[in-house]
């Protein structure tokens, strides 16, 4: 629910404040106070375009405030208006509301913040738009559309057609990936035969030569130490018959081993403790040149005797580089390729049965897209039957008791441009994201009338009574949500604009209405009555909002009925007009039609 509005520099308006309530609130005001820029800021927060022509000369800048409640509003729009908190960082303020504010520069820039976060407009679109809708001439020529009555249809079944909507969506996408795919292969069949060829040809190379994982590291690793193997083994003898003297001499030269043996006899024969205990460490030295000693051995008994071991491996480097050359830097990257060869070949399949088995699929998927329409046509059918009568008997309470709207569904067929029609009953029809249907409202006058299309049968005046009947009984299924009407009742006097206050008075039961009307039978109906004034103080024009006492509320009336709020006439029409509108309200009941 929308509680509050602020508006500075936004048209005639300076700075103007306007405080919200349950129920039915009615903005009026004389022609160019400033209504319009009302509802202006209300677009603004629903993340309308932002036009620089808006803000007011000399400002700067426009800005619009507004704050907003959503514990009243339904499951579904709370939890959107939940995520798109939790997902923008947008904190509460004290009282739990949420403050949204749109900003526009005279240079035409724009700025929104939610929550005191920095947001894209569209995002505080998707903020306001479960809570907020507005309606105005636009919304009128929107309603003569196609796709806005096919959606108008669909919100109004509900969930008997919303479970069918996912299901023949879903078996739609799966049709046109199976579709798209056989044409891909029918189409490319010679491109992607030829594709084919050179994979297998790849990986019969890859495979011919089967490289192992980092085998190409290993074997420059291999290659550097077999390249220096003779100074390898050189040093590594020398180093060994120093430790335990030459293995082709023996007895020529000791080794460090045996000295260190003799060493350690001489220290152990000594009759002075003091040499015998230094015999232990000596035996420690000796473990230790044993274990390298054993170690060299080892060294020297791995190192190559092959003397053709260096030729092979660097053949076996040449043949790995051939692989690298031309698929991946490394064996590893090329390994990665051949998988990816692999499910790619696996996907080029265009044989003759390989075609026919997709073209299988695809008529089966056809077949379920096909079930899936007929069952969403047959759903929609049921309930343009029940929509068109609702909106017909709230019609009939708009004094327009013998006017019929009819709501035809019918199947879209496939045009000449149609990249995937789809065949029912001997038919190619247009399979849309939306079904294979198209709605068209239809209104017949009055009795014996033949019925139209909206744009060509309804004047402004009826299309604002079709589009409230059509409101009144989609907003029976929805509760909560704030709906701005903007002059909606243009065109309409005398008993329908009772009827119209009346019907908005009973929509006010389950929403906050907001209404910015010109005729007094509408703002008598008002729980809540603000009047948008104009002051010229000889510098500029500036408008504000205040809401009117009771004594205020006859003036009111009494201006807007041909501008006798200076007459006892006036005023006694308007009491009049006021104290009806109230007896209605108070002996009606939610069941009330």
């Amino acid at each position: 629910m929308l509680t509050e509005i602020r508006i500075d520099g936004l048209g005639v308006i300076s700075t103007a404040t306007a405080q919200f309530h349950a129920g039915l609130t009615c903005l009026t005001g004389e022609t160019g106070a400033g209504k319009t820029m009302v509802v202006t800021s209300l677009h603004l927060l629903s993340g309308a375009r932002a036009d620089a022509g808006r803000v007011r000369r000399g400002a700067t800048r426009a800005v619009v405030e507004g704050r907003f409640t959503v514990e009243e509003v339904h499951d579904a729009a709370r939890d959107e208006v939940e995520k798109v908190l939790e997902s923008t960082g947008a904190q509460r303020d004290d009282d739990d509301s949420v403050i949204a504010v749109r900003t526009v520069g005279s240079d035409g820039r724009s700025r929104a913040h939610l929550g005191g976060r920095s947001v894209p407009a569209a995002v505080l679109g998707d903020f306001t738009a479960p809570l907020l809708t507005v309606h105005g001439q636009n919304d009128q020529l929107r309603l003569q559309r196609p796709d806005q009555q096919l959606q108008a249809l669909d919100q109004f079944a509900g969930d008997s057609v919303a479970n069918l909507l996912r299901k023949y969506r879903l078996a739609r996408r799966t049709w046109l990936q199976a579709r798209n795919e056989l044409l891909e292969r029918t189409a490319r069949s010679r491109e992607l035969a030829l594709e084919a060829d050179r994979l297998k040809h790849s990986l019969d190379e890859i495979d011919a030569l089967a490289p192992e994982s980092g085998e190409d590291e290993r074997i420059v690793a291999e290659v550097r130490r077999l390249s220096d193997l003779d100074s390898l083994r050189e040093a590594a003898v020398g180093a060994h018959d120093a430790l335990a003297g030459p293995d082709d001499a023996p007895g020529e030269s000791s080794g460090v081993l045996e000295l260190l043996g003799a060493a350690r006899a001489r220290l152990e024969s000594a009759q002075d403790p003091a040499l015998s205990d230094l015999a232990p460490r000596l035996g420690d030295a000796i473990s230790v040149v044993v274990d390298l000693t054993t170690e060299l051995s080892g060294y020297l008994s791995d190192l190559p005797s092959d003397p053709n071991a260096l030729d092979s491996l660097l053949n076996r480097q040449a043949e790995l580089k051939t692989l690298t050359r031309k698929y991946a830097p490394d064996i590893d990257g090329v390994l990665a390729w051949a998988a990816d060869a692999r499910g790619r070949l696996d996907s080029l399949d265009v044989s003759e049965g390989a075609l026919a088995t997709l073209a299988k699929e695809v008529e089966a998927a056809a077949d379920e897209v096909r079930e899936a329409a007929r069952k969403l046509t047959a759903a929609r059918g049921k309930s343009a039957k029940k929509l068109a009568a609702a909106v017909s008997t709230e019609l009939g309470g708009l004094a327009m008791g013998r006017a019929k709207l009819e709501v035809q569904v019918r199947q879209m067929p496939a045009g000449a441009q149609d990249s995937a029609p789809l065949t029912v009953g001997g038919k190619e029809l247009h399979a849309g994201s939306s079904g294979v249907d198209e709605v068209e409202f239809r209104l017949s006058a009055h009795s014996g009338a033949q019925s139209l299309p909206l744009s060509r049968s309804a004047s402004g005046g009826e299309l604002s009574r079709v589009m409230l009947a059509l409101e009144v009984v989609l907003a029976r299924s929805e509760h909560g949500s704030t709906m701005v009407f903007d002059e909606v009742d243009a065109g309409v006097g005398g008993r329908a604009a009772v009827e119209i206050g009346r019907r908005l008075a009973r929509l006010a039961r389950t929403h906050q209405v907001i209404v910015v009307t010109h005729l007094p039978q509408v703002a008598a109906f008002a729980d809540t009555h603000l009047v948008v004034d104009k002051v010229d103080d000889g510098k500029g024009v500036n408008s504000g909002v205040r809401a009117l006492t009771d004594d205020e509320r006859v003036k009111e009336l009494a201006r807007m009925l041909a501008g006798l709020d200076d007459t006892e006439t006036g005023r006694a029409h308007a009491e009049e007009l006021l104290a009806t509108a109230n007896a209605e309200k108070r002996s009606a009941t939610p069941a009330a039609s």
